[in-house]
């Protein structure tokens, strides 16, 4: 395959079965890494490892709920097994939550456990394995422009986002003098299957006028964005082109939280 950013690096991707997740495991094997490609969805994330093994990659699929953290620690456990190192944790998963204030108590505690606490336990059964990647560790983590700006119709999305970055800004902090960077990507609207529950209460048939009318009025770039626009960010991240870089929340939002 060509490339090689990642050449001969471990690296895990949750949420890995669709949308940028799936784009960000296909970058990684397509620069080298081997990837573990987990979701909650095992045949999708069956389907993404394919994807990497049919265009020449090494990848190994595991569905894992993120929100269980005996799984996690299976998970981390096996990595251990087979690589005794990792090179690059992306904390992807996540859930838009509930509209408003709206939600239940059990609707509110998912999308803290999605977004939050995944990423919160995923890095720290990993911490050991990282620092065995002696100076070459990177933690990504997604956040969202919601992390960085109000996000009126969806604040429970938007405390755990928040609550990402300076999770991210405080392992930045700690971690880097063990050689571990950290650091989140923010985007705005992705073209993702998840990218409709965002739209709540927006009739089916007014769902694409209605993306295209918030993206001019939002947007300064006046355009969707691709998950691979995405995996290129993460990329960059996670090899030794950002060597520098760590402790960044870093929107990729075609200039939305600019204005």
């Amino acid at each position: 395959m060509a490339g090689g950013r990642l050449e001969g690096r471990v690296a895990v991707v949750t949420a890995a079965g669709s949308g940028m997740g799936r784009a960000g495991a296909i970058r990684f094997a397509a620069e080298g890494a081997h990837v573990w490609v987990t979701d909650l969805d095992g045949t999708a994330a069956e389907e993404t490892v394919a994807a990497i093994a049919a265009a020449g990659g090494s990848a190994t699929a595991r569905q894992v709920d993120v929100t269980d953290v005996d799984a996690l620690r299976a998970l981390f456990a096996e990595v251990d097994r087979e690589h005794g190192v990792l090179h690059v944790l992306w904390n992807h998963a996540g859930i838009p939550g509930p509209a408003g204030l709206a939600g239940t108590e059990e609707e509110w505690q998912l999308t803290i456990d999605v977004n939050a606490k995944s990423a919160y336990f995923g890095t720290a059964l990993a911490e050991d394995l990282l620092e065995r990647a002696a100076g070459k560790a990177s933690v990504l983590f997604t956040s969202s422009v919601s992390g960085l700006v109000a996000s009126p119709s969806g604040p429970a999305y938007a405390l755990a986002k928040g609550g990402i970055v300076l999770l991210m800004k405080s392992l930045a902090v700690s971690l880097g003098p063990k050689g571990i960077r950290c650091n989140a990507i923010c985007p705005a609207a992705v073209e993702t299957p998840m990218l409709r529950d965002f739209f709540r209460g927006v009739p089916a048939e007014q769902h694409e006028e209605f993306k295209q009318s918030f993206v001019a009025a939002t947007v300064p770039l006046g355009r969707l964005f691709s998950p691979e626009e995405v995996a290129s960010v993460a990329l960059f991240l996670a090899c030794d082109d950002s060597s520098a870089v760590t402790g960044v929340a870093l929107p990729v939002d075609g200039g939305y939280t600019a204005k």
